[in-house]
């Protein structure tokens, strides 16, 4: 094993700065550039914390904390500038260490500690991911038990158990692990609606800030405009877009147009959500049948906006997959409280067990798409196996 060092704190200017070092030559590297305070003797006995400074040759670069989980890892917490970081990571490099990420170092030390399956390693790396507490917890679930027990149980029954039921199970999982997926790692909510119909009103309303112009001119918002809120166990991004309107995609004469019109169809294709705000005050004919062509595969919930004014939309006249949807006024937040539980509702997050069995790597996935197909019990033992315990790039 070599030697390797990261920078472990988030990036950006902050108050302190962590880099680990780690590996067999850990504790030479930092002898030749660390100089403890006060002419103390330099040893690495786990516990211990040591205050000195960096130095590259004659030239101290910054006064610094030590602290020693032992000779093969050693912290250097230092000031958060940048440049400072920088410095002191450029100098571990020319001493030797081979400079990674912070999740890459810590997949080394998870390994060489060597009392974690494949699965609980994973789940630890993953959980530096998690974008909300509860997607950490379904995360934390596969180390003792979810993905980790379940693998388990197919090894320990595999004389008792039916292909088929090995197949079904693992395709549950992956199904379930598409639901966690958005609690772990987010949800992509694009709003989407005719010019006017509150759209920019309800991002700025669910983000609790001004994001968007918002005026009473028609067709204001020609760029997207992004934020990001919790919403129940969902952390979502929401993407205010431009109208998409068959016309102005098709449109010669305004390039600024097209190239918003296809900015939004991008957009369509990466949403989990898509949000078809209707403006309640409007007849039904508001949208182009280009969106329903769009987004006629997504989890949709239709906003009929504006519930403080005069109603005229027939709800009943709506195109089937548009009927699921509720009545709100962004401007006076009339309603919002429904749409907030009615989005974990719609993505499958509400309710989910933290403890169900799911996948939290790409390797995980791959194993068990084989798993859902596998034609015979031994094959299916061999790859749950390798679920289990397989080789972990890093």
């Amino acid at each position: 094993m070599g030697t390797f060092a990261a920078v472990m704190t988030g990036q950006g200017t902050g108050a302190i700065s962590t880099i680990e070092v780690f590996g067999e030559g850990a504790g030479a590297i930092i002898e030749k550039i660390f100089r403890p305070a006060g002419g103390e003797t330099l040893t690495f006995e786990a516990g211990r914390i040591l205050v000195g400074a960096v130095v590259d040759g004659g030239e101290t670069i910054d006064q610094v904390v030590v602290g020693c989980e032992g000779a093969n890892a050693i912290a250097i917490n230092c000031h958060g500038n940048p440049l400072i970081v920088e410095l002191i990571m450029e100098l571990l490099h020319k001493q030797g260490a081979e400079l990674i990420t912070a999740e890459q170092l810590l997949a080394k030390e998870l390994v060489a500690q060597g009392s974690l399956n494949t699965i609980a390693v994973e789940a630890r790396l993953a959980q530096v991911r998690s974008l909300t507490l509860k997607g950490t917890r379904i995360i934390l679930n596969q180390i003792g038990g979810g993905l980790n027990e379940k693998a388990a149980q197919w090894i320990e029954q595999a004389d008792d158990v039916s292909i088929e039921q090995i197949r079904a199970e693992a395709a549950q999982i992956l199904r379930d692990s598409q639901t966690a997926k958005l609690i772990i790692s987010g949800c992509t909510a694009v709003i989407t609606g005719p010019p006017n119909s509150g759209k920019s009103t309800l991002l700025n309303y669910l983000c609790g800030k001004q994001k968007a112009i918002v005026t009473d001119v028609k067709g204001t918002t020609r760029d997207w405009v992004s934020g990001r809120c919790q919403i129940g166990p969902l952390s979502v991004e929401l993407i205010d877009t431009a109208g998409l309107e068959r016309e102005l995609a098709e449109s010669t004469d305004d390039a600024v147009e097209r190239a918003a019109q296809q900015k939004t169809l991008e957009f369509f294709e990466k949403a989990d959500l898509v949000l078809l705000v209707l403006d309640g005050g409007e007849h039904v004919n508001q949208f182009d049948e280009t969106v329903l062509e769009k987004i006629a595969d997504k989890k949709i919930l239709t906003v009929i906006n504006k519930c403080d004014l005069p109603h005229r939309l027939d709800i009943d006249r709506l195109p089937q997959i548009l009927k699921d949807g509720l009545q709100i006024s962004a401007k006076f937040g009339t309603g919002i409280e429904n749409l907030v539980k009615k989005i974990p509702q719609i993505c499958g997050a509400a309710g989910f067990d933290s403890r169900s069995p799911i996948c939290v790597s790409e390797r995980q996935e791959n194993l068990l798409k084989s798993l859902e197909k596998v034609p015979s019990t031994q094959e299916a033992v061999t790859i749950i196996a390798e679920l289990l315990n397989g080789r972990l790039e890093v």
